[in-house]
């Protein structure tokens, strides 16, 4: 934990009220958005998402062996085309979080994402941690991520999600005045919520992520460190087919985030692949990119639909 860190937390316990509150209310989930049904009367969502970080992982750390960098490569030279195969062997669209160095390092990928009917979304210049920048040098960034996969493929993204999955002080300030409809990067809830700053509403939609739906945590495996892949495909996969199915009864959100170069495996794929199989079996399923999600969320921001009778948490706060 960096120094900062360490000494803030060392002080917390002496914080009056108005700090530790004006932390925790800087940015908080606001109404969840939850529509009384799905486009076409599914009755649940599902949200595929790849985060094709590639090269940009090492890269962002300063690490330039050929051989961390063949891991990345990996997901693009092997992983991508895969997935991308199956997603169209199930008819089925996702949303391809990109950096835009990975874009750049990969450029017919990015445009073949387009083509292919899924949506390209934008993550950082390199995967940098942007919690650890200033604010102009965090606004740079994330414009010239979202210039360069906007002049790479005709199309300028809607959606954001963080390299970092965090926010810093100046992150939400600059995704709305960047313009961006939607952001994928926090926790607050299962299902889709409008984000609150500072006890405003925002009307930023927040599509969560959790690291029990991501491969990550998981599979990967850092050779100096102490991070070992520790769970078999299958295993995961039964993980996943409990978060579809828990989301299938409450009529949400299954949102998913998986990475080519970590999912792109053949083991790893088949868990990939028999997940789609087993919410291929249900009736009534929408296969949605986060920007179509977004959208029909947004709906009951403008009362263009009414929200799905379900508790919403808020109402049970203190």
């Amino acid at each position: 934990m960096p120094t900062d860190d360490l000494s803030r937390a060392a002080e917390s316990h002496r914080w009056p009220e108005h700090i530790w509150r004006g932390h925790v209310e800087a940015v908080r989930t606001g109404r969840r958005l939850v529509p009384e049904s799905w486009p076409g009367g599914a009755r649940v969502a599902v949200a595929l998402s790849f985060d094709s970080d590639h090269e940009t992982i090492p890269l962002r750390d300063g690490e330039t062996s050929p051989g961390r960098l063949a891991q990345g490569e990996y997901g693009a030279r092997a992983g991508a085309p895969r997935i991308v195969d199956l997603l169209a062997r199930y008819g089925v669209p996702a949303t391809f979080f990109m950096p835009a160095v990975s874009a750049l390092l990969h450029p017919e990928e990015a445009r073949g994402y387009v083509r292919g009917g899924h949506e390209l979304a934008v993550h950082g210049w390199i995967h940098e941690r942007n919690t650890l920048l200033g604010r102009d040098e965090e606004k740079e960034l994330t414009s010239r991520a979202l210039d360069t996969l906007t002049t790479l493929t005709g199309q300028r993204p809607v959606g954001i999600r963080t390299p970092s999955w965090d926010f810093s002080d100046s992150t939400l300030d600059i995704m709305l005045e960047l313009g961006f409809a939607y952001d994928s990067s926090l926790m607050g809830d299962d299902e889709p919520y409008e984000i609150v700053a500072g006890g405003r509403n925002t009307g930023l939609v927040e599509i969560p992520v959790d690291w029990i739906r991501d491969d990550a945590p998981y599979f990967t495996m850092d050779r100096y460190g102490s991070v070992r892949p520790h769970s078999r495909p299958r295993d995961v996969r039964e993980i996943w087919v409990d978060e579809f199915d828990a989301a299938y009864r409450d009529g949400g959100v299954f949102q998913l985030t998986l990475h080519p170069h970590v999912i792109g495996h053949r083991s790893r794929l088949v868990a990939l692949r028999e997940l789609l199989d087993h919410i291929a079996a249900h009736r009534d399923v929408w296969f949605a990119t986060h920007a179509q999600l977004a959208e029909a969320s947004r709906g009951l921001l403008h009362g263009r639909t009414s929200a799905r009778s379900v508790a919403d948490p808020q109402e049970h706060a203190p």
